[in-house]
């Protein structure tokens, strides 16, 4: 399988995308969260200069935070930067969104981003609509400006539901998910694409590749596979997951309900501790600072070895590779870490692993 990286858009970030490169990793991903993170665009364009092979991705960019047009510049613009190496991945919004306080856009919205930026991204027309008005658009410039010779590479972000699963199946496109390390889920999410796809022309060009976003432990002899090292390692992920249920139970309460007992009372425990509620308007600005980022020693209680276990990779090396192959012969491309304890050592033990 192979190995990429997810990281935040920060200063030095060209660092580390140099590192990956030298480590043999295939691709650096950077996050697009306005309200928590900096500008994936600004960042990539950093690596792009600094690189000369890794393929760079943002993920997961929206039409709920960027328009087409905005976005499509900035796509072939990395492009022309960094030829043929370029990746985006699209979504609702879910968290981008929900940082604002706000909900995610629909899978239909969705769809027509896509479409409008696979078009202008390969230098064709595509439909803009804003209000009741609509025109055709495309890129007024060439040459040196942007690239839409090079392909850019395009994903969907899909957790369990079918609807964006879909809209990859019938844009031609890849699948990205987040914590998904459910091989059954896998299967699915696959099965809903290639049903979506029937009877639509495929581009030659598109690639339908899918990517797992997940963190890593390898885990010392003897060490406890659920002490503060190992949650720290995966801490971000389970806390992003909390903050989520803890935002949605009131609004959204199925993906709550989902949980077990223990997990629904460290979403009690989270919004406690953030002094916020589950219906408090405002709740966004406690419960997402510092989101994907290392987590607080006096909030390892709410790792639960439950949630470790579903959304991270920690165990020995014989155990990380079972689980690594598993996912691989459910279809998963390739396997993206978000370290955040040391990232140049989590992408060497990485590399080590899949290169």
């Amino acid at each position: 399988m192979r190995a990429g990286v997810v990281v935040a858009a920060q200063p030095g970030v060209e660092d580390l995308a140099v590192r990956a490169e030298e480590l043999g990793l295939h691709s650096f991903w950077v996050n697009d969260s306005p309200m928590v993170h900096g500008d994936p665009f600004v960042a990539l364009s950093l690596c792009a200069k600094a690189t000369s092979r890794i393929r760079l991705g943002i993920g997961v960019t929206s039409p709920a935070l960027r328009s087409a047009p905005a976005a499509a510049s900035g796509l072939a613009s990395l492009n022309a930067l960094a030829p043929g190496r370029i990746i985006c991945a699209v979504g609702t919004g879910n968290t981008a969104r929900r940082t604002l306080g706000m909900r995610p856009t629909t899978a239909a919205r969705l769809e027509n981003f896509t479409v409008a930026l696979q078009d202008l991204c390969a230098g064709r027309s595509t439909e803009y609509r804003e209000g009741d008005r609509v025109r055709d658009i495309r890129f007024l410039h060439a040459g040196a400006h942007v690239n839409t010779a090079a392909p850019i590479e395009f994903v969907v972000a899909a957790l369990l539901g079918p609807k964006a699963a879909a809209v990859a199946g019938r844009r031609g496109t890849g699948l990205i998910s987040f914590g998904l390390l459910d091989p059954t889920a896998w299967h699915a999410l696959h099965d809903t694409r290639r049903h979506a796809a029937q009877g639509t022309p495929r581009d030659p060009d598109s690639r339908t590749d899918s990517y797992v976003v997940t963190s890593l432990h390898l885990l010392d002899e003897e060490e406890d596979p659920h002490g503060d090292a190992a949650r720290d390692a995966t801490g971000h992920l389970v806390l992003s997951l909390l903050a989520f249920a803890a935002d949605t139970a009131a609004d959204t309460p199925a993906f709550a309900e989902q949980l077990d007992p223990e997990e629904r009372e460290a979403v009690r425990r989270l919004l406690d501790r953030r002094g916020t509620t589950a219906t408090a308007p405002d709740r966004h600005t406690k419960l997402y600072p510092n989101y994907l980022g290392r987590i607080a020693p006096q909030d390892r209680d709410l790792v639960l070895p439950s949630l470790m276990n579903s959304l991270a990779l920690v165990g020995t090396r014989d155990d990380l590779l079972a689980r690594i192959t598993t996912l691989e012969q459910a279809g998963v491309d390739e396997l993206l870490i978000q370290p955040v304890i040391d990232p140049p050592t989590e992408m060497a033990l990485l590399a080590k692993l899949l290169t």
